[in-house]
């Protein structure tokens, strides 16, 4: 079983021409509201790749809808709390060559206690799967707790701040970073080469694995002196958001089931590849029958 401690969020769609600066009034061309989060998006992607997963969250009670999205995708939703607090919520710019920005408030999402936390924990096997990412506070007891009771950990430090560097990452099976993430982690600049980056997270975190996405440069897996490289689907981007939630609970799916390490980047890769030719958040992640599809496409004989 695959639990995930993550946010969720109500997400803000913004499209505008290009991100507003500073003293600037611009008019967006869209407005739209949607469920988000990347706790709520790895939630969705892992459910819609077929995974059994279960959501550890926190939401506004007057937001209950968002809960009813994650039942609906087949996610135990047991341990999503409906609170007298106000959601967590963004605001996303969305640009003209499909990048974005993104303001967030944690509300909900930072009031997690730690005696809540160790029931959830209790009531897993060892061997289960935690998913992690930074948008939920008490993250440091909740991955000593998850490693004391024998949970792997995946995590993925994003939203990346200061308070990452001194979390316990050694009690960590699996990190997800992309380059600033991982850059920021080995304390090197974002410009640095991929294969050095991943020489410097393997000597911080040597018993951890590392799976480092590049966007369109494709993705790296590293265990100890062992990669694997997977280059990204060829596609145009009009909207990044959720690209990397999507590979992760792809890539977590297949992990689940047992697939090799390349198969599993393969279609972390396809899945992603499909979701930045999508607008939005949730919308923009694929399901399985359309991955399979692109698979069987991508294949040599397909």
């Amino acid at each position: 079983m695959l639990y995930n401690l993550g946010s969720i969020n109500l997400d803000h769609f913004y499209r505008v021409a290009h991100f507003v600066t500073p003293g600037e009034t611009l008019a967006s061309h869209d407005y739209r509201i949607g469920l988000g989060g990347k706790g709520a998006n790895q939630s969705l992607a892992l459910a819609r790749a077929g995974a059994a997963i279960a959501h550890w969250g926190r939401v506004g009670r007057q937001d209950g809808w968002a809960r009813d999205l994650l039942a609906e995708a087949g996610i135990d939703v047991s341990r999503v709390e409906l609170v007298e607090e106000p959601s967590g919520h963004a605001i996303i710019q969305v640009d003209d060559q499909g990048e974005n920005a993104i303001l967030l408030f944690a509300g909900a999402n930072h009031g997690f206690l730690s005696s809540n936390l160790d029931d959830a924990i209790s009531s897993t096997q060892s061997g289960d799967w935690l998913l992690v990412q930074n948008e939920c506070n008490a993250l440091s007891h909740q991955m000593t707790q998850a490693s004391a009771h024998g949970l792997n950990i995946a995590f993925n430090p994003a939203p990346m701040t200061d308070e990452v560097l001194s979390l316990p990452l050694e009690h960590c099976r699996l990190l997800f970073v992309n380059r600033g993430e991982a850059a920021r982690l080995v304390e090197l600049p974002e410009s640095t080469a991929a294969e050095a980056l991943l020489e410097a997270l393997a000597s911080k975190l040597p018993a951890t694995e590392t799976v480092l996405t590049l966007g369109s440069e494709g993705a790296w897996r590293q265990r100890g002196d062992e990669r694997q490289y997977q280059p990204a689907l060829p596609v145009t981007a009009v909207d990044t958001t959720a690209a990397g939630d999507t590979f992760i609970g792809y890539y977590l799916a297949a992990l689940q089931e047992g697939r090799s390490v390349t198969d599993c980047l393969h279609r972390a890769t396809i899945a992603a590849g499909l979701s930045v030719q999508r607008h939005g958040a949730t919308d923009s992640i694929p399901h399985f029958a359309q991955v399979e599809e692109a698979l069987q496409r991508a294949s040599p004989s397909g």
